[in-house]
């Protein structure tokens, strides 16, 4: 936001307590009213949802417990940088069925990639994820498959991607699922499945010697902190595309879609 000449104001959670200390609709009239845009890194993704059906002002999914969008955004814009096309493209996904899988499929789904989600049983994304993709990716030519070998998601991959095994609410089962998902660390062995020219990403922060060897994050075909990086541009577009019209009163399509990621 300072990049782009502007000004943030972050509310934390023991500040606002949304829900609780005031209503998500009392809160979502009131910044509507102040500033030109909300983004908001919650657990519940229902708040984001409810946020952005009161207040009427772009509302951006900073993550949420179902999706993290601006992150998959970050991740085709990374492949897109190295590979120059995504249509086709095998993307391999090792781990949990989580929020950042989700946007995996949903945006690969878009972009006609080829996209494997690869977990321990018991842990794959949910149904309704997996749905859409699914229908989504036969319209654009690309596919979406779930299986439970890390080495036939892994086999002839473009990219390889990992993120924790225990996410945000899950810190207490961090020790029970180091051991249901070893099988699923992306090491030498497994990356030695994909092609020779494939990159490795990881959305950080990552756990080194769980879900991802030093070897691999540290080799020169990672490019985790080229991603990280492009979350950055990635986030400035947004912001730009949505509150540039607000500013002048104009509404886009991406200003309506934006409302409902």
């Amino acid at each position: 936001i300072h990049q782009l000449g502007g000004f943030s104001l972050y509310l934390s959670p023991a500040e606002i307590n949304l829900g609780k200390r005031e209503s998500i609709y009392d809160v979502a009239k009131n910044l509507e009213r102040m500033v030109q845009g909300i983004m908001i890194r919650t657990y519940a993704h229902e708040i984001v949802e409810q946020m952005a059906e009161h207040a009427g002002i772009p509302v951006i999914n900073g993550l949420t417990d179902y999706s993290h969008p601006c992150q998959a955004l970050a991740d085709y814009l990374t492949i897109l940088e190295i590979k120059e096309n995504i249509a086709g493209l095998k993307i391999a996904f090792i781990g949990d069925g989580n929020n950042v899988a989700h946007s995996l499929m949903f945006a690969g789904a878009q972009l006609g990639a080829d996209v494997w989600v690869a977990t321990p049983p018991g842990y794959k994304p949910k149904e309704d994820a997996i749905l859409w993709a699914c229908e989504r990716a036969v319209l654009t030519g690309g596919n979406c498959t779930l299986t439970n070998d890390p080495m036939e998601a892994a086999s002839r991959a473009d990219v390889i991607y990992t993120d924790v095994w225990a996410s945000m609410g899950q810190e207490g089962e961090a020790d029970a699922r180091r051991e249901i998902f070893l099988p699923f660390q992306v090491n030498e062995g497994l990356f030695s499945c994909a092609k020779p020219d494939a990159i490795f990403l990881h959305c950080l922060p990552a756990h080194r010697g769980d879900e991802v060897t030093n070897e691999v994050i540290d080799s020169p075909y990672s490019r985790v902190f080229q991603q990280a990086e492009n979350r950055l541009h990635v986030q400035k577009a947004i912001m730009l595309e949505l509150m540039e019209h607000e500013s002048l009163g104009l509404s886009t399509p991406a200003v309506e879609e934006a409302a409902h990621v």
